[in-house]
């Protein structure tokens, strides 16, 4: 007979989703109400708020949208590309190539800007390839790739698009709270996000913002856009702040509460310090790892701080050892992905699990499973290298 569903509680430490804050997991079991309550409204004008502080932007198309993260991406592609755009995709990765999909089934011609799998974007490339395409007016790449833990200069990567005159596109999903993301200051026209990575918010919404740049582009539309749902003149007639709202769908209210919640935590948090903590907590990681003998696969000035990437030791049964970090531990890491696949484990250090005990517990546990796998590692040092971050404080 079937019961009551009751998780074990665990450590999260892959690409996603991250544990969710007890605050956010209290604000989900509040009382539903109805999603065109007059308090509910209320609220949708504090998150659209709450989402500029975070975004750092004043965009008046700031929403989430009621889908994770990959919703957020169609929601941008089937919006600013009609059939026959050309869109110069830069791809360093999985999500790169979702990129370059989306812009398939949205009818547009890809001009992909390739480069190796654990390296930042090449601006110098996208330089050359916005050259020889003066005819592609838009321009998408991740910021933030979780299948390898790189981060590519999003500053200087919008700066060439915006100098050509074209329209942005960024995938923020894994970078928005544990590293600096900076919608107007870096000239970014869209930007979409996830709930379930930093923000430590239960997965199922995409926060996404839009410049008045590409918000005209969607309404001088002369092809009706292709998804219903995710149509954005449709939604926006549901979050306009401060009019009558036209009925589009049911929002997932109890979501909504639970990432006001998280706002509400990453405001009192302040960026910058949260940015600090992501960073102070990947350097101890580090230190652990290092001092294992495991080595980080993306160079260092451009490794994401909080999902990182890590070469298996040779002989060593990965999918086994991370079985293992779970049965024994309750700990999650996470795989390697299309041409990384078998090759790294991905650990996460996001939101709420990027913390000082989460560190040393995955690296305790890795050096117990990989001792029991005779693994060529050094044992006994591993703890006091994490420790010894900590102890000097540095950030």
């Amino acid at each position: 007979m079937y019961q009551p569903f009751n998780p074990t509680p665990r450590t999260l430490m892959g690409p996603g989703p991250s544990n969710v804050n007890p605050r956010v997991l209290t604000a989900l079991a509040r009382p539903t109400i109805g999603h065109l309550d007059p308090e509910f409204l209320r609220l949708m004008d504090e998150i659209k708020a709450l989402l500029q502080g975070v975004f750092q932007t004043g965009n008046a198309l700031t929403i989430p949208i009621s889908a994770p993260g990959s919703a957020g991406m169609e929601a941008c592609f089937v919006n600013l590309v009609s059939p026959g755009d050309k869109v110069i995709v830069c791809q360093n990765g999985v999500f790169g190539s979702r990129m370059a999909e989306n812009v398939k089934r949205s009818g547009g011609q890809v001009i992909l800007v390739e480069d190796p799998w654990g390296r930042a974007v090449d601006p110098e490339k996208l330089r050359k390839a916005l050259h020889k395409h003066p005819d592609a007016d838009i321009v998408a790449f991740v910021h933030a790739e979780t299948s390898t833990g790189v981060k590519s200069d999003a500053r200087q990567l919008c700066s060439l698009v915006r100098e050509a005159g074209r329209l942005s596109i960024v995938d923020c999903v894994t970078s928005l709270i544990g590293c600096e993301v900076a919608v107007d200051d870096w000239g970014a026209d869209v930007v979409y996000s996830g709930t379930q990575k930093c923000l430590s918010c239960a997965p199922g919404l995409s926060p996404l913002t839009m410049n008045e740049r590409a918000v005209e582009r969607i309404r001088n539309r002369e092809k009706p856009i292709s998804s219903w749902f995710l149509d954005l003149d449709l939604v926006m007639g549901y979050w306009a702040e401060g009019q009558a709202r036209s009925y589009h769908h049911t929002a997932p209210v109890n979501a909504l509460y639970g990432l006001h919640e998280s706002l509400l935590i990453a405001t009192e948090e302040g960026l910058q310090q949260s940015w600090a903590r992501h960073h102070r907590n990947h350097l101890a990681l580090r230190a652990g790892l290092e001092a294992l003998g495991l080595a980080l696969i993306v160079p260092e000035n451009e490794r994401l701080p909080q999902m990182n990437a890590v070469s298996i030791p040779t002989g060593v049964d990965e999918a086994l050892v991370r079985r293992q970090l779970l049965q024994q531990f309750n700990l999650e890491i996470g795989a390697g992905l299309g041409a990384l696949a078998g090759k790294i484990w991905r650990i996460g250090l996001m939101g709420y699990a990027s913390r000082a005990e989460n560190v040393l517990i995955c690296v305790s546990a890795l050096e117990a499973i990989l001792s029991q796998h005779n693994a060529n590692i050094h044992r006994g040092v591993a703890v006091d290298a994490v420790q010894a971050v900590y102890d000097a404080g540095q950030d």
